[in-house]
């Protein structure tokens, strides 16, 4: 299940998009007291203006983290472009449902539908 919070330390970006300036925890579970945390997965969509093409992705490390290696030298379809940027970030439990969520999202295999998304 995809968890939806703003957490106290997120600042804006310049797309709009709030970003992470430090992990992410999720209080999963309250039992007599006692906070269990967990640091949470995304599943986040990356646009590049100069492919005018999306790139969809899911990552359990920090977006911040994530989009550098987007944007290093490396070999892959988003080294085609250094002019990624994100345009969409959800949140989820864990791994797993952020990969589940990225190939709901693949699946689609519509422009249009991935905008509406965005919003």
């Amino acid at each position: 299940m995809v968890s939806w919070f703003r957490h106290p330390d997120f600042k804006s970006g310049g797309s709009g998009v709030r970003i992470p300036q430090l992990p992410l925890l999720h209080q999963s579970h309250i039992n007599s007291g006692f906070f269990v945390l967990r640091i949470m997965a995304f599943t986040y969509i990356l646009f590049s203006d100069s492919l005018n093409k999306f790139y969809i992705g899911s990552t359990v490390d920090s977006i911040e983290v994530r989009l550098r290696k987007h944007l290093s030298n490396h070999k892959g379809f988003s080294a085609k472009a250094k002019d990624w940027r994100v345009v969409y970030l959800e949140h989820a439990d864990n791994k797993a449902a952020a990969a589940k969520r990225e190939r709901e999202i693949k699946k689609w295999k519509s422009r249009k539908m991935i905008e509406k998304l965005i919003g």
